[in-house]
């Protein structure tokens, strides 16, 4: 029980560490970007390796495969779209200027209805945000506490992929908060909410899963593996590859390496 809350915990840090560093510094976007390459290409590893194959097909059918993975990746898809309208595609954006650019403008509007509305509507989007990396973490780190069922050992190469990945998670929604007009405090409240939220579903995934089945496991397993592709899919690829360019192809094959590497020590 408490290795699963310790290597949830870890691994969603990282998040907290992005945000720690995109306040106090000014990160460059395609510095982001490469990172985000890097994660995508981990997770994609870790999802094939620990959760496809070595949690779900070597204990189950590939019906019961096909159940969880499609299944996840749907309803995340369903999901992400419904946060999407609401602001949460900001969750994956690094473009400071932007921000400026949007205080500059509410800072010259001379309507206090124009005024009012922007920051209702910036407030909307920063708990948008919230929601939607939330969604993004919670897959992973149920995938944490899943690897430890059994009194297994905890999966470096998953832990090593997630904390990788969740970097560029803090970095970049800690700028679309900023941007949503949420101050410092308030930020760094979220991501420790974010964090509580991330020790709790890795311990979820250590103990309710504990007695089921091995078709249960395996259909769960594959669920959390096709919400993380549609994650990477829909955020982190396009968001990379927009900020970083070509490059970050080479990138993500690294990151894919490194998880093969780490998966097989």
């Amino acid at each position: 029980m408490w290795n699963a809350i310790f290597w949830g915990t870890f691994a969603a840090s990282a998040t907290l560490l992005g945000a720690l560093v995109v306040l106090k510094f000014s990160i460059p976007k395609k510095v982001i970007a490469f990172i985000m390459a890097l994660g995508t290409g981990a997770l994609i590893g870790a999802t094939a390796y620990e959760l496809l194959e070595d949690g779900s097909l070597e204990i189950s059918s590939i019906k019961e495969v096909a159940i969880g993975f499609l299944g996840g990746a749907l309803i995340f898809t369903v999901l992400d779209m419904l946060i999407s309208k609401k602001g949460g595609h900001k969750r994956k954006h690094s473009d400071r200027s932007e921000h400026k650019k949007e205080i500059n403008e509410k800072q010259t509007s001379t309507s206090a209805f124009t005024s009012t509305s922007a920051k209702v509507a910036g407030g909307t989007s920063g708990v948008s945000i919230f929601i939607g990396t939330v969604m993004d973490t919670l897959p992973e780190s149920a995938m944490i506490g899943m690897s430890l069922i059994g009194g297994e050992s905890v999966s470096l190469a998953l832990v090593v992929s997630i904390f990788i990945s969740n970097i560029p998670e803090g970095l970049s929604s800690t700028a679309g908060l900023l941007k949503g007009g949420f101050s410092k405090k308030r930020i760094l409240f979220l991501w420790l909410l974010v964090v509580f939220f991330s020790a709790l579903s890795s311990l979820a995934g250590a103990v309710l899963l504990e007695m089921a089945s091995d078709s249960i496991k395996a259909i769960v397993s594959s669920f959390a593996g096709g919400a993380i592709i549609a994650m990477i899919a829909s955020t982190m690829m396009p968001e990379a590859y927009k900020e970083g360019g070509p490059i970050v192809g080479f990138i993500t094959a690294v990151g894919l390496f490194l998880s093969l590497w780490l998966h097989h020590l």
